[in-house]
């Protein structure tokens, strides 16, 4: 199964939970692999928290059994520094600072640090040194945010 195809299979039961499914990185091959349950919810999430979805999710994945080689299941909060993935999560954070990496470069540039000014579903808009730059958000390959301590 890819990537796509678990999210698709754990998203609503992890909602149903009362969480977010903010991200998942899947590693396969080699020996041992990684599903890596990224979650989220308004007040945050705590270790219990982990262990609830964590608990609920190994159910399901020795039941469909989406991955063929061994792996681990690790869940965890997404940290100070979270991916952005979904147009949702661009809107929730407008006004902070993000890094955002393109697929291919634009005007000659693939990488953006600045003030996350806008969202909608197809675009963002990042402000890098006094420029506005218009991004879809089909073209990014990562984006993160900028922790302020």
């Amino acid at each position: 199964m890819s990537r796509d195809e678990i999210v698709k299979l754990l998203e609503p039961a992890i909602e149903h939970l009362g969480y977010e499914l903010a991200d998942l990185e899947l590693k396969t091959g080699g020996r041992d692999g990684i599903i890596r349950l990224f979650i989220d919810k308004a007040d945050g999430v705590g270790i219990e928290d982990c262990e609830i979805v964590s608990r609920h999710v190994s159910a399901i994945l020795d039941v469909e059994d989406p991955v063929q080689s061994n792996y681990s299941l690790e869940v965890s909060s997404p940290g100070l520094d979270r991916t952005l993935t979904k147009p949702a999560h661009f809107k929730r954070f407008m006004g902070q600072d993000v890094r955002v990496k393109l697929r291919f470069p634009l005007s000659g540039r693939r990488n953006f640090r600045g003030a996350l000014k806008s969202a909608d579903d197809e675009k963002i808009e990042v402000e890098v040194d006094g420029e506005l730059h218009s991004l879809s958000i089909a073209t990014i390959e990562s984006a993160r945010l900028i922790p302020t301590l």
